[in-house]
């Protein structure tokens, strides 16, 4: 058992929550919410996460990308803790389980919609199936062209936020995709970093990241600045809001962006594979607990 939690990654789960959890809060926030919806919209989302990661396992390990070399962060397929075939099968059962539990996402939350909304988030969560796995698995990976900042972004951002939401309220509120695409760009950062991990060794299998196409020194400036973006648009969020903000929520908010801000001064270009590794849980905490004090701020001190 142990083998297939550590294939599953536990470290990834809180960040793939995190859309999740915004768009419920500004759900609930707008008097709108509902606890089933909210459960079910998070157990699909991890569904996908572990589908993802047990993809990423096994087409990292097939097409060579996980090879000796790797030294930080090994996975299951690459050590021999899981086979190919095992892999495989599981990467099917948890489709599956993403499949099941989003179908019944859409009945309980979309009772009495019309068929075209049904429709439309059907699609999105094949999209987000077939994401999930063609990121490192088939002949020609999204992933390994430096596609997958912009699948993150969308998925982990304005999918997960905006489509949370609407299940919730049923309502096309635009102006949700700007803290929508604050969730996205902390999570195409937690993303970059795992790319600055790995560069040398996608440099040397052909694996072309961001990292890999920009260099070392100004992927560190790409890693900064899109964090600096996604602290952003919660910024700008709130002065479209139009509401005098109170001492208390500014302090409050304030303690929520601190840590990211803290990650921001730390990271180097000249960090080493080791070095990079603590910050991809560090990111992906501080994501989350800052989306949370966002979310906790516009219900209660709104």
């Amino acid at each position: 058992m142990n083998r297939w939690i550590e294939a599953a990654r536990p470290r990834t789960l809180p960040l793939a929550i995190a859309s999740i959890l915004l768009g419920n809060f500004l759900a609930y926030a707008a008097g709108k919410f509902s606890f089933l919806t909210a459960a079910l919209a998070i157990l699909t989302t991890l569904f996908l996460q572990i589908l993802s990661n047990f993809a990423n396992d096994l087409g990292d390990s097939t097409n060579g990308i996980d090879n000796k070399n790797r030294k930080v962060a090994l996975r299951a397929v690459q050590t021999g803790k899981i086979s190919p075939s095992e892999m495989t099968k599981a990467v099917i059962m948890t489709a599956s389980l993403s499949f099941i539990s989003g179908i019944s996402l859409l009945y309980f939350a979309l009772q009495g919609a019309k068929s075209e909304t049904i429709i439309t988030f059907v699609i999105l969560g094949l999209l987000a199936i077939l994401a999930a796995i063609a990121y490192t698995v088939g002949k020609k990976p999204y992933g390994y062209v430096g596609l997958g900042d912009i699948s993150v972004f969308l998925f982990f951002g304005w999918v997960g936020t905006f489509g949370t939401y609407y299940l919730q309220t049923e309502i096309l509120n635009y102006y949700i995709l700007i803290p929508a695409s604050g969730c996205g760009f902390l999570s195409v950062a937690v993303l970059n970093l795992n790319n600055l991990r790995d560069i040398e060794n996608d440099r040397k299998t052909g694996k072309r990241s961001i990292p890999v196409r920009i260099g070392k020194t100004f992927g560190f400036y790409y890693q900064k600045t899109i964090m600096l973006l996604g602290i952003c648009t919660f910024i700008i969020y709130l002065m479209y809001q139009g509401k005098p903000i109170q001492l208390s929520q500014n302090i409050i908010i304030m303690a929520g962006w601190y840590p990211l801000v803290q990650i921001i001064k730390q990271l180097n270009s000249k960090m080493t594979p080791a070095q990079i590794d603590p910050y991809l849980k560090k990111t992906a905490l501080s994501t989350l607990f800052m989306i949370v004090i966002f979310g906790i701020s516009q219900i209660f001190l709104s």
